[in-house]
């Protein structure tokens, strides 16, 4: 009997489990489907509209279309109405142009510029060795006037005059240049590749404080970094400045490992997808830079430079000095190339700190404030390790943690 009874309860519980998962299923079902049919009708609402404008304007519109510029521009305005202040569209050519920023090589003259406040002109920054534009002798200082027939004063903004530099490599750009002492001078300059150091500044200063000038985080950061850092240390270094001001920090991955090269073990940051999941991204080693260091930021340091000046604060008791930075504190797609060279980068995640804490919107407060004055803003690129006023100030946040030579 008692057989009987626990085939009945078996076949039982089996009815039921079998008609939860059903339930469930069905349940599930009907979501996807809802949720698909939304899908769906919200893609014919975009696409019935984008074709009732298309139709008024082809059969009205009195200039010519040209429907690279028209596909590229729909594109970019798609991503600019998804919510996401960091998603970006990039045409096949400034995909490309990116691409080499982001592996630390170009193919354009070799200068860094941009666009002087004052003159409206392109003003040279840096010129980099070994490239066409130091074998004619650009100089830091001086002003690219125009490019081709376009003076640089109409170009929007420094991307725009960066974009016009680079080009295929072997091809040629013509430039009017005016020298720091104001001379003109015309040059036809060939483009070609050469490498963009991430640290374009390494030098002692005071004797014994190690000096880092860290303009990017690219491909090749992470070698050039821990080659910087152990040159200054070998040199006696007492303590370390990180200049991080106009560091946008894209490449996230070269700030994590240049972090890990000067923080103790444990965890540097996560990241935090749409549904909550955290993701560990960097845990460093045992490995630290154990003297003083300060981190040197303005409001054009962000993402992985944050990240950096952030983890070295945390867990390398580093001071943070500048003014506030951008508040860019999100994890970014990888650029999803289309069928006709261009590519498109959204946000699919949150940074955290290894604290879980967030810096996206607000930026870093500095422990110090550098804040420079108005006549200052004017002479920012005219500074040299020496006179700058902000690394001063970083240079006396230290003055108490390092004795004198």
């Amino acid at each position: 009997m008692s057989k009987k009874v626990s085939l009945g309860v078996a076949a039982s519980v089996a009815l039921i489990a079998m008609a939860v998962t059903f339930s469930i299923t069905m349940t599930v079902s009907m979501n996807m489907f809802n949720n698909t049919v939304s899908s769906v009708k919200n893609k014919e609402r975009m696409y019935n509209k984008l074709s009732e404008v298309d139709r008024y304007v082809r059969a009205n519109e009195y200039f010519d279309i040209n429907e690279d510029t028209l596909n590229d521009t729909i594109a970019s305005g798609y991503m600019l109405g998804i919510n996401d202040k960091y998603a970006r569209y990039y045409s096949a050519k400034a995909y490309n142009e990116r691409m080499g920023l982001a592996d630390g090589r170009l193919m354009g003259i070799g200068v860094a510029v941009v666009k002087d406040s004052s003159s409206g002109y392109a003003r040279i920054i840096r010129v980099y060795n070994n490239t066409p534009a130091a074998e004619m002798g650009l100089q830091t200082g001086g002003f690219i006037t125009a490019i081709g027939d376009t003076s640089t004063r109409s170009m929007t903004d420094t991307s725009a005059i960066q974009s016009a530099l680079v080009g295929e490599e072997g091809s040629t750009v013509t430039i009017r240049y005016l020298t720091p002492d104001r001379q003109e001078q015309s040059f036809e300059l060939t483009r070609a590749n050469y490498t963009t150091p991430s640290i374009s500044a390494v030098t002692m200063l005071n004797g014994n404080v190690g000096y880092l000038r860290m303009d990017s985080f690219t491909s090749t950061t992470a070698v050039e970094f821990r080659n910087a850092v152990d040159n200054l240390l070998n040199q006696g270094a007492a303590a370390m400045i990180f200049d991080l001001r106009d560091n946008t920090g894209e490449n996230l991955n070269a700030a994590l490992v240049a972090a890990d090269y000067c923080v103790p073990s444990g965890l540097i940051a996560q990241s935090q997808a749409k549904d909550g999941t955290l993701t560990d991204l960097r845990v460093s080693d045992d490995h630290e830079v154990s003297v003083p260091m300060v981190c040197l930021v303005n409001g054009s340091t962000a993402g992985g430079a944050e990240l950096f000046a952030n983890a070295l604060r945390k867990m390398g008791d580093a001071t943070v000095v500048g003014t506030t930075t951008a508040g860019k504190g999100v994890l970014l797609s990888d650029p999803q190339s289309l069928s006709d060279g261009s590519a498109v980068v959204i946000t699919v995640g949150m940074l955290l700190d290894n604290e879980g804490q967030t810096w996206n919107g607000t930026g870093l407060t500095p422990d110090v404030d550098a804040a420079l004055s108005t006549d200052e803003q004017s002479s920012y690129y005219d500074f040299t390790p020496d006179n700058d006023p902000q690394i001063n100030k970083a240079l006396t946040a230290l003055s108490g943690t390092v004795s004198q030579p």
